[in-house]
């Protein structure tokens, strides 16, 4: 009983960070863009988040933990929000194809951690890994007391501040996407943005600000690596294939937010599951490791015989829209 209550609290410790490039990027596909860009944009992110709060705890006579988490929360936050304009920008605006797109910026985002990582680690005296343990340590649990009730209290309560946001964010996106107007819309723009340009909704628009906000979301997973899973410490490529399960997770959730939130556990689960079989080689835990990916094929194959609409991605996903063509 024990074991099974620390591999799900554990299950849901990696998961976290999936969930929060997952619920970006659903914001994004829903505007029909589809940004692999993900892993990159939550590199930038989480180095962006670790720079602000080590060049303010190297600076403050005092580091305050709610300042530093202010700080590299909005660094976070603003740096993946730009990855996601410059997607934008070349996509939208310039309509350059959205595959080779996202990967160049999934290229420039690993480079852009890893370079400023490095540069970090060289500032704070070539030791290679950075740590801003104050702001670290703010981002740690925030009900101790009841993290310590017993199994209840290890599953529910043993998380930081970005754990139960991303539950939080998750509940409001399902809310905005499938209860207002402006989720209305911005589904319209994403199943056919020639009528909804038509009914007089500002396509370019909504693209922009779903995509950049989504980029944003994504980001937030990188910062939750770094400052809540890994206690405010950066070590370069330390997020791994994470953010390309995001967007495995988007599918597997089949653009539903809510469905992100239990997907993100299964798959951070099945991401650890070979640490909890004892005598698996090495290969054998590649295999294990394998299985998210897997599972989504497995869906992909059951929403494609099953046929149902809100099974299937957005109509546009993927295709630049050109207004003259309407």
């Amino acid at each position: 009983m024990g074991i099974l209550v620390i591999f799900i609290q554990k299950a849901i410790t990696q998961g976290i960070g999936i969930l929060y490039g997952a619920l970006g990027e659903i914001v994004t596909e829903k505007s029909g863009n589809l940004n692999l860009g993900v892993p990159g944009v939550m590199y930038m992110g989480g180095i962006a988040g670790l720079m602000g709060a080590f060049f303010y705890e190297t600076n403050a006579r005092t580091p305050n933990g709610a300042m530093g988490l202010a700080i590299s929360f909005l660094c976070a936050f603003a740096c993946s929000l730009l990855g996601g304009l410059i997607y934008s920008y070349l996509t939208i605006s310039l309509r350059a194809n959205q595959n080779v797109t996202g990967l160049a910026l999934t290229t420039f985002g690993v480079g852009f951690g890893n370079f400023f990582g490095g540069s970090l680690s060289q500032l704070a005296g070539g030791v290679g890994q950075i740590n801003v343990p104050v702001t670290g340590a703010a981002y740690g649990k925030i009900f101790p007391g009841l993290a310590s009730m017993g199994p209840i209290g290890t599953i529910f309560f043993s998380y930081g501040f970005l754990t139960y946001l991303s539950i939080v964010l998750a509940v409001c996106l399902f809310w905005v996407l499938f209860r207002t107007r402006v989720g209305l819309n911005l589904r319209a723009v994403g199943e056919s943005p020639a009528t909804a340009d038509a009914a007089g909704i500002p396509v370019t628009k909504y693209k922009y600000l779903a995509t950049c906000l989504g980029s944003g979301l994504s980001g937030l997973g990188g910062l939750y690596f770094v400052m809540e899973y890994s206690g405010g410490t950066w070590t370069n490529n330390g997020f791994g294939d994470r953010g390309w399960l995001a967007i495995a997770l988007v599918i597997f959730a089949l653009w539903k937010p809510l469905n992100a939130v239990w997907g993100s556990i299964l798959f951070g689960g099945l991401y650890i599951l070979y640490l909890y079989i004892p005598g698996l080689g090495r290969s054998m835990q590649e295999i294990f490791k394998m299985l998210p990916y897997l599972v989504t094929i497995l869906v992909l194959i059951v929403t494609s015989f099953r046929k149902k609409r809100e099974y299937q991605p957005p109509a546009a996903l993927g295709l630049p829209y050109f207004r003259e063509e309407r």
